[in-house]
């Protein structure tokens, strides 16, 4: 056997230790490595044969077996090391063996070094699953009201059954909080929740966030590519928020996702199934949205096929004060006392109207608890446009309340049979009213 100048100078140079015999058993070659590792000197054991001067060695088996020999353990004279053996053969056959030795310290320091990084790894994907994860759940959405409660008791329903749901709702009504609910409700409830508003993007800004590109797909792309936010949320739940915003083109795809269960990355011609369940939200009518020509009519009969609507505060009157008492408590611990209402400001905060609903309740909450002196919530603590507006609604006509509790009927009939033309129709003779007579009340 013969070993090539080139061969032995990448060999010389080795962290781990080598040495190769031939088919007698007469060892060959060491690198320094090898004498390094075992400390038996090159004088010593080139050119001798291996089992004489390394009574324990195993490689001459590999001679015999043609097999290799992984993770040997060996000790000799003290030192621990680990040993992997190979034969070595040419077109004539079988013309040696060959064996790579490492200390058990170098191999001990990698798997630490492997832990550490597996270590590493695992608390990312702890951290990126928490990002995805969804936070609310039916226990944390505050329900007093009729209203509220059997919106609760549909979410229960439908959350399991995996359908696409259109939620409509005011800003501040908590669009979010009840999709998340949904998905905590739903069979996915261990998968993501990624939620997009899709106002935050213009154009085909969007269109990159939810599908991808590929590498160099367009000027100012990662080169290495970007994964879509479909398929971030696959084998989960996604959240379109302010769906009414999504730019006309982005609609389409969004339409191909739904309808064919795959997703196509900017750039490429490759299809991608993914199992995502899309939630959408919006505060605006997306039917006017259609008739004008700016919301695609597909894509609205496709994401409507169980529309969900969230009552303004204003219609759900007992939600007020559980809310108010638990925006209330949050701020008892920081404050270290109790907070209390006083009447004229529980009268004020029952009869103001709440425009931007739960979220301006909140934010009133919060000025009110900055502004009092002791304890004590006063009504001159609230904003000034809720202690303006409390004469206009201490006191109501009887047409004005018999008008409210049509309206909360008619939302319950349409939540029930569904917001299209058709649920509408079913609501209206439930009611014993005319579609005509509906659309009128709606209005």
């Amino acid at each position: 056997m013969r070993i090539d100048n080139w061969i032995k100078t990448i060999f010389d140079n080795l962290y781990d230790g080598i040495l190769i015999i031939d088919t007698n058993e007469i060892v060959k070659y060491v690198n320094p490595a090898y004498t390094r590792i075992t400390k038996v000197t090159y004088d010593k054991i080139v050119g001798n044969r291996l089992r004489d001067i390394r009574p324990g060695a195993r490689l001459q088996n590999v001679l015999t077996t043609k097999k290799p020999i992984v993770g040997v353990l060996r000790e000799e004279l003290g030192i621990q090391y680990s040993v992997n053996m190979s034969p070595i053969f040419d077109d004539a056959g079988l013309i040696g063996a060959i064996s790579v030795v490492s200390t058990i310290d170098d191999i001990y320091k990698l798997y630490q070094d492997i832990d550490k990084y597996k270590s590493k790894v695992k608390s990312l994907e702890n951290r990126i699953s928490a990002i995805q994860k969804a936070k609310y759940t039916l226990n944390d959405i505050i329900s007093e009201d009729i209203s509220s409660i059997e919106l609760k008791n549909t979410i229960k329903k439908i959350a399991y059954k995996d359908i696409t749901v259109l939620i409509f709702g005011e800003s501040g009504t908590g669009k979010e909080l009840y999709a998340n609910a949904i998905h905590n409700e739903s069979y996915r409830s261990d998968g993501p929740f990624i939620a997009v508003n899709c106002a935050s993007f213009q154009g085909s800004l969007l269109d990159s966030e939810l599908f991808g590109y590929e590498e160099g797909s367009f000027t100012g792309a990662k080169k290495e590519g970007k994964m879509g936010l479909f398929e971030a949320a696959n084998k989960g739940t996604i959240f379109l928020d302010e769906i009414s915003e999504m730019d006309f083109e982005v609609q389409a795809k969004l339409l191909r996702t739904l309808q064919e269960g795959t997703i196509r990355k900017i750039g490429s011609v490759k299809e991608t199934a993914i199992d995502v369940r899309v939630i959408t939200a919006t505060n605006k009518n997306l039917e006017e949205m259609v008739v004008n020509g700016s919301f695609r009519n597909d894509l609205y009969y496709r994401i409507s096929v169980f529309p969900l609507i969230i009552p303004p505060l204003r219609e759900r009157k007992d939600d007020i004060f559980p809310l108010v008492y638990t925006f209330l408590n949050s701020y008892k611990n920081s404050l270290k006392k109790d907070i209390i209402l006083s009447k004229e400001a529980e009268s004020a905060l029952y009869n103001y109207n709440w425009p931007g609903n739960i979220r301006e309740l909140r934010n009133s909450i919060e000025f009110a608890i900055n502004m009092m002196e002791d304890n004590e919530i006063k009504l001159k603590h609230l904003p000034v446009r809720i202690q303006a507006d409390k004469k206009e609604y201490v006191s109501y006509k009887l047409a004005d309340k018999i008008r409210e509790v049509e309206k909360q009927e008619i939302l319950k009939r349409i939540n029930l049979f569904g917001d299209n033309i058709e649920g509408k129709r079913k609501a209206a003779n439930s009611l014993g009213i005319s579609l005509a007579t509906l659309y009128n009340k709606v209005k």
